[in-house]
């Protein structure tokens, strides 16, 4: 347990261990919390393992939903611009952080945090290309693809403990497209700020 942070498991296989690679999927609302950097800091160096930090675009992901929903561009272009601004929000985390920023998956067992329009440009990734994908799946696309384990922060802890998918999903905790792309993932666990 990690002082300030509250944490669960939603599956979970038998053969966790300390050396396994760890996708961390880090909420971009996030970032509007006081003192974030500190607080993410913290509980990046408390999980003591190799981490690949994917961080959501938060913020200025909702600006482009916003400009969307008053005009509606095409959900392929959204989509991709979507991406784009994760690449905004991983600098500022990287930067905050003194981390480096990655294309690959393939570089080591460093904690770093992936470029996930860069490492997508290289992988074949069949993912819906509209509003029903977010980092969520993002994250879970790269743990499937390199079979590691999956870390949710989250700003809020999921509505219920349970390990059925397709109802986090319905709740809105994760994105639509989340319950497929996670399926083959042995061990999804969450964090969210103790409140």
């Amino acid at each position: 347990m990690i002082a300030g942070w509250t944490t669960g498991t939603i599956r979970s296989r038998v053969d966790i261990g300390a050396r396994r690679l760890l996708v961390v999927k880090l909420g971009g609302s996030l970032l509007t919390r006081p003192r974030w950097p500190e607080e993410i800091e913290s509980l990046v160096s408390g999980l003591q393992r190799p981490l690949l930090l994917i961080v959501g675009g938060g913020a200025v992901v909702d600006g482009l939903r916003a400009i969307d929903a008053a005009a509606a561009r095409p959900p392929a272009l959204m989509h991709r611009l979507a991406i784009d601004a994760m690449r905004l929000t991983a600098v500022i985390v990287a930067e905050s952080l003194s981390l480096p920023i990655v294309t690959t998956t393939d570089g080591g067992r460093a904690t770093a945090i992936l470029d996930v329009a860069a490492w997508l440009a290289t992988h074949a990734v069949a993912l819906p290309e509209d509003w029903t994908v977010t980092s969520d799946s993002l994250a879970a696309a790269v743990a499937a693809t390199v079979d590691a384990d999956l870390l949710l922060i989250k700003s809020v802890p999921p509505p219920a403990a349970t390990d059925d998918l397709q109802a986090l999903s319905a709740a809105g905790w994760v994105d639509q497209a989340f319950p497929e792309v996670a399926r083959a993932i042995g061990t999804i666990t969450w964090t969210a700020p103790t409140p």
